[in-house]
């Protein structure tokens, strides 16, 4: 099949690389325009542009496919399907119509709960106990098209933004090779019941409010792992908390209960909250013992509240 496709970050790079493993002809790849990243903030292509580049396809970075140029350069590629993972632009009508098959969207939830930014955040935060991927008939909707094909499976209680990324990644990867092997495909409308949006993840949204349950806190940590790291403010120095578990204590919100080689444990609105790896501004990621060896915390100190 002669392909277009069109995403950014590594999740979508993963369904480029199955598709072109599968065989089909991509013919041209869009992607965000290279972004400053990293120390010295020098321009970066996407996973999906350098991945491109390597097998030799052709890379189309518009900032906006609104106008009627960038339009004029997709129709001419001629392409029986889009593909669309994570890119980061709107899709006009214009575009979805121009392909022979419209465009399909590969989307990390159980549509209709979590369209948009953030469904693998959004999910671990609310406890959901389970995740998957949609391989969706996109419209001008934001992610309201009908289902072609879905696969779900478990959360697992030590799941992270990290580890349900990389499954998804894989699970979209297989379904979007299986859907276009399987083209047409009957298409399910979305049920009107249980649409919620996964809003784009905030950076001030990492702080970690000690008022909150436990249980409620460890999905937070979970959920922000590696973005944008779940912090805590100890003597007004941010930490970062990469590692923990709820547990039972109690005390005043934000105290420390008890210190050890393995945890810190934090007094939480209901139990409390075992730190077990910590991160200070411009430091490493520590075990909590190797973090203890710089940066003493006893019995009795508190964490300074959220806000």
């Amino acid at each position: 099949m002669r392909v277009i496709f069109a995403g950014t970050p590594e999740f979508a790079a993963q369904a480029l690389a199955a598709i072109i493993a599968a065989g089909h002809e991509v013919a041209l790849v869009l992607s965000q325009p290279d972004r400053p990243a990293g120390r010295g903030m020098s321009l970066q292509a996407s996973p999906v542009k350098q991945l491109a580049l390597a097998h030799g396809i052709e890379v189309f970075q518009p900032l906006t496919l609104k106008d009627a140029e960038a339009q004029a350069g997709i129709a001419a590629v001629a392409a029986d399907v889009m593909v669309v993972a994570a890119y980061g632009l709107i899709l006009p009508q214009a575009v979805l119509d121009l392909p022979r098959w419209g465009c399909l969207n590969i989307h990390a939830s159980l549509l209709p709960r979590w369209r948009g930014a953030a469904p693998i955040q959004r999910a671990l935060q609310a406890g959901d106990a389970e995740t998957g991927v949609c391989i969706m008939q996109m419209e001008v909707g934001l992610d309201t098209g009908p289902v072609l094909l879905k696969e779900a499976f478990p959360i697992a209680a030590d799941d992270t933004g990290a580890s349900l990324h990389d499954r998804l990644a894989a699970l979209g990867a297989r379904l979007i090779v299986d859907a276009l092997a399987a083209l047409p495909l009957p298409a399910v409308a979305q049920p009107d019941e249980g649409v919620t949006y996964a809003h784009k993840i905030d950076k001030a949204e990492a702080l970690i409010d000690w008022a909150r349950p436990a249980v409620v806190l460890d999905r937070h940590v979970r959920a922000f792992n590696p973005f944008p790291g779940a912090q805590a403010v100890f003597a007004g120095q941010r930490i970062k908390v990469w590692g923990a578990q709820p547990v039972a204590g109690q005390g005043e919100i934000g105290q420390i209960l008890a210190v050890d080689r393995q945890q810190v444990v934090v007094a939480c609105g209901e139990g409390a909250l075992a730190l077990t790896e910590l991160q200070k501004a411009g430091g490493k990621r520590l075990s909590v013992q190797q973090f203890l060896a710089g940066h003493p915390l006893k019995v009795g100190d508190r964490f300074d509240s959220a806000g």
